[in-house]
């Protein structure tokens, strides 16, 4: 029997994970510590549908030599952004722009470094 891959999950590093959980949670993922007794914990998960990402504790990371980055792949990469922006959260978001290889894309940075790049399919009812 051929081993198969199943689904991937990045583990995006943080400075603290009560503080990142608070930051998605507001994007609008399922948030929640590892151990939540813990007072400082030192892992969590994210959530969204299918979807999930890893936060994991990096004390002495700095935001600005962060080099982590994932793509996240949506159906409606406009609505995405609208709610975003409109959840205003710390970090940086970029305004949604067409590719020459067909997808609507965006980018999250958030406040610790990590990018996350959001596209959609590109279809005539897309915008």
């Amino acid at each position: 029997m051929a081993v198969q891959f199943e689904r991937v999950t990045p583990i995006l590093p943080v400075r603290d994970v009560r503080a990142a959980l608070a930051h998605y949670r507001r994007l609008g993922f399922e948030a929640s510590a590892y151990n939540d007794t813990d007072e400082d914990p030192i892992y969590g998960f994210l959530v969204w549908g299918d979807v999930s990402l890893h936060l994991t504790l990096v004390p002495d990371l700095e935001p600005a030599r962060s080099t982590t980055a994932c793509y996240l792949y949506v159906n409606d990469a406009d609505a995405l952004h609208a709610a975003w922006q409109a959840a205003k959260v710390d970090g940086r978001l970029t305004a949604p722009a067409d590719t020459p290889y067909g997808l609507r894309e965006f980018a999250h940075i958030d406040p610790d470094g990590n990018l996350l790049r959001i596209g959609a399919p590109i279809t005539p009812n897309s915008r």
